[in-house]
């Protein structure tokens, strides 16, 4: 029997070892062939892969399907980032779209299938459907030529006119830089040695150790980075995850800087020091962090469901300096409608080298002037008919209080969103597909950050008892 495939906000993802196999992959490579041959018939459609070992194969195979529709496969010549991907697709008018093969922020042993629109951007809730939709039970036979382009070389030679070289190459500055084995090593320190930084780059080599990496730029997956900024002294560590759409920092005292904290101090940059403007868009499960800044600077937030597709619908309407999502994943609206923590994470170091102040300085500055906060997720494993019966209770779930706190604001625009009076919050949101209730949380202080999640999940439990409602 054929697998189900869902395609997510993300795409769709399984273990080499489980359901990520040439039956699948061409079953997901016909229909979207199918989809597109019929509205852009001859178009180009660019795919592109990871750094994983397997990524390669899979992604030329999927080019030789869609060829075998009319289509003009064009398939990276090298492992490639997924911005670079998005980047190719939005500045080729003849594309129609784009399929990425990979993992992204999942285990080595995972591999994926990303779709692209012909703007460049994350594939929409109604295209996905449409895709999902045309999936059959078995795969084609048909195939045809494709075509290996370079895509990477000229998305780099883009990102270095993105930041003020000369800034940058005036301080001077020495960072590490952890591609966690993915596929901006090389790609990123090649651009930043161009721009006159002293790069020292660690897992870069594929070996033993990338079977246990979790390319995700969150701890525990960033201690060798905090380690090594210490080692050598430089000046901040970069993170990326495995497809180059996140980034997280460590500053030059080895402490983890947040992908909050990083959309934050971006946001503030992009404002103070680039003097840009515009509208930001945020995930319900951004930290307030980032809210707090744009409200200091008279700019426009935006919020949507999780989900970056949500975030690129937005920002499809125009007038967005930047859109992000709570795991990193950073959108510039004068840049493409795609995450890019390349341009992040050069921008980090823009940043750096126009204020005058280290990354350590800029944390605890941002601290001093928006405030401390707590932030965390928890995933809370239920049993089916317990989350059946909070799926069926969630619509119309309005508690009076909460560890003792009592809302100001509700929101069910994605699961149960609790805003209150400090700004602190919490947001319960069943998996579609798992027995699983994400649980998020944000307070000045970690017990009261834990007090809320607890009480969160006490609610997913159904253990809040009356008094709760």
């Amino acid at each position: 029997m054929s697998a189900i495939i869902h395609i997510e906000s993300d795409g769709w993802k399984s273990r080499l070892d489980e359901d990520f196999t040439e039956e699948n992959v061409v079953r997901i490579a016909d229909a979207a062939a199918r989809v597109w041959s019929r509205t852009a018939p001859g178009a180009i459609v660019y795919v592109a892969y990871d750094a994983r070992s397997e990524a390669e194969r899979f992604a030329c195979l999927v080019g030789r399907v869609l060829a075998g529709y009319g289509l003009a496969a064009m398939v990276s010549d090298r492992f490639a980032p997924t911005p670079a991907l998005a980047w190719t697709v939005a500045h080729d008018n003849r594309s129609c779209g784009g399929i990425m093969v990979t993992g992204s922020h999942n285990p080595y042993d995972y591999l994926g299938i990303k779709l692209y629109m012909d703007d460049g951007g994350i594939a929409s809730a109604e295209f996905a459907e449409e895709i999902e939709a045309s999936i059959e039970g078995d795969p084609s036979d048909v195939r045809g030529p494709i075509e290996r382009r370079d895509i990477v070389l000229p998305y780099l030679d883009d990102l270095c006119t993105l930041v003020d070289g000369d800034a940058i190459s005036r301080a001077h500055l020495t960072v590490v830089v952890d591609p966690l084995y993915g596929s901006t090593r090389t790609y990123l320190p090649a651009v930043m040695g161009a721009l006159g930084i002293n790069v020292v780059e660690i897992h870069a080599e594929i070996d033993e150790g990338a079977e246990d990496m979790h390319p995700e730029p969150v701890e525990p997956w960033v201690d060798d980075c905090e380690q090594a900024v210490v080692e050598v002294g430089a000046d901040a560590g970069l993170v990326n995850d495995g497809d180059g759409i996140r980034m997280a920092a460590v500053d030059g005292a080895g402490r983890f800087i947040t992908p909050h904290q990083i959309i934050a101090l971006l946001l503030e940059h992009l404002l103070v020091n680039r003097s840009e403007r515009g509208r930001v868009v945020l995930g319900i499960s951004s930290s307030v962090l980032a809210r707090r800044v744009a409200k200091n600077y008279d700019c426009r937030v935006v919020v949507k469901p999780v989900g970056f597709r949500h975030i690129y619908k937005e920002m499809c309407k125009g007038d967005i300096l930047l859109g992000a999502e709570e795991a990193g994943g950073i959108a510039l609206g004068s840049h493409m409608l795609e995450r890019d923590g390349l341009l992040a994470a050069l921008l980090i170091c823009e940043l750096m080298a126009k204020s005058g102040k280290t990354l350590e300085q800029l944390a605890d500055d941002l601290s001093k002037t928006y405030g401390k906060t707590c932030y965390a997720r928890r995933d809370l494993r239920v049993e089916a008919e317990v989350i059946d019966v909070f799926r069926t209770m969630l619509p119309g779930l309005n508690p009076k209080t909460v560890a003792g706190r009592e809302p100001v604001q509700v929101s069910h625009m994605d699961g149960l969103k609790l805003e209150f009076s400090d700004e602190s919050w919490v947001l319960l949101r069943p998996s579609r597909t798992k027995p699983v209730v994400r649980v998020y949380a944000e307070a000045p202080s970690i017990q009261e950050r834990d007090e809320l999640l607890e009480a969160a999940c006490d609610i997913a439990r159904g253990e809040a008892g009356i008094s709760g409602f």
